[in-house]
């Protein structure tokens, strides 16, 4: 867990003695797809008085930075109750906060378990819309209702104005709740993107499996066997591990220790060192997936978690997904197959793998797959992230 830094008696004062939006995002993929909202916001109404609780970012698209939320984390029971003290009072602060400066709007982004919080917090306290006053809340990407807790599209339409999801499909979960629920179009295929992936026929094979520490130790192992078994048909290929640093870099060099041989020929790489070219891929389902799957990447999707967590999951998810990975969900056909829990096994891991590199049609399709993803994730006309906030700003 990282060291949690000292909290403020009171966070500053907006720098011009009001607010217009207060953009909060608690992590860092949230901070940079709000830092490009705010960014186009500020493009086309230089006048907004922007503050965030965010991270640099933010700070960097011109928000005025009220607290840094994306340099601490609390990972597991343990580490959750013992930063709770932490969170609770930051939490109150910004609470406190809002309330007394009264921004016209508040874009939360992603992080459902603080900012759904906070949503209600704000119509309890009757600044927002919801809660009589003239503050607009709005939220801008989904929780993925559509296979977690889908209940809580209640009391999100209770405390929201808008919801702006990042899944075409998305809208429809609010069908029945009246909540204004718009698609905006997916982050990772709006201008300017940069994809940390790309396609390469001689790259190297990724494998990789997720970015904590728990799946990480439940996927890797048959992977490296996966990697030992395709080398023996393809001795002069390498494999990439792209990590996020910390206990999941150590987890993985640990492994590859502890493999030995059959670990020769595994990278690791952390993501931060910039886009690489690979030629297959076994990924983790979870937003690597689709970032795979938009660089026309041909592999698989694999899965392994403890036998009750899976079978509860199982059962959570029935009726609602027929696919894990988002890509084939999106498509409605396993078009990157789905290696799930006693199915993700070295042996077939490997012949996907085999088939990927030896199989030209395998990347045409991927390359096709690709294509159709992008053109079903990109927003209309007139209906970007800021587009569809600043409907949002009264006068």
């Amino acid at each position: 867990m990282s060291s949690f830094p000292a909290i403020p008696g009171a966070f500053d004062r907006p720098r011009s003695g009001e607010v217009d939006v207060l953009v909060v995002a608690g992590e860092h993929s949230g901070d940079q797809h709000a830092a490009k909202l705010v960014a186009e916001l500020r493009a086309a109404h230089p006048r907004l008085r922007i503050a965030a609780f965010g991270g640099p970012c933010l700070r960097e698209a011109g928000a005025q930075l009220l607290f840094d939320m994306t340099g601490f984390s609390a990972v597991g029971i343990v580490e959750i109750l013992a930063a709770y003290p932490f969170y609770r009072k930051l939490f109150d602060r910004m609470v406190a906060w809002t309330l007394r400066w009264k921004p016209r709007l508040v874009i939360l982004v992603d992080y459902p378990g603080l900012n759904l919080r906070l949503a209600d917090r704000l119509r309890r306290g009757g600044l927002s819309r919801a809660g009589g006053g003239e503050t607009a809340v709005i939220q801008y990407v989904s929780p993925q209702l559509w296979a977690w807790k889908p209940k809580r599209r209640f009391t999100m339409a209770r405390d929201l104005d808008g919801v702006g999801t990042i899944f075409p499909f998305e809208p429809a979960v609010y069908a029945d709740t009246g909540l204004d629920a718009r698609f905006v179009g997916h982050p990772f295929v709006e201008a300017g993107h940069e994809s940390p992936l790309r396609y390469e026929a001689e790259g190297p094979v990724l494998l990789l499996p997720g970015s904590r520490p728990k799946p990480v130790r439940k996927i890797f192992p048959a992977l490296v066997e996966a990697f030992a078994r395709f080398r023996r048909t393809h001795p002069g290929r390498r494999a990439l591990v792209l990590h996020t640093g910390g206990e999941v870099h150590a987890e993985l060099y640990r492994f590859c220790a502890e493999y030995g041989d059959a670990a020769k020929g595994i990278d690791l790489r952390p993501v931060s060192e910039g886009p690489v070219g690979a030629s297959a891929a076994l990924v983790s389902s979870g937003t690597m997936s689709l970032t795979v799957a938009l660089a026309g990447i041909p592999g698989a999707v694999v899965y392994r978690a403890n036998p009750l967590t899976w079978v509860v999951g199982r059962r959570l998810i029935a009726g609602r997904v027929d696919h894990l990975g988002i890509a084939n969900i999106l498509l409605k056909r396993p078009a990157w197959p789905e290696y799930l829990q006693s199915a993700c096994e070295p042996r077939a891991l490997a012949a996907r793998l085999s088939a990927c590199v030896d199989d030209p049609a395998l990347r045409t399709a991927a390359a096709a797959d690709a294509a159709e993803l992008r053109a079903g994730l990109s927003a209309l006309a007139g209906a970007t992230p800021a587009e569809w906030a600043a409907t949002f700003l009264r006068p």
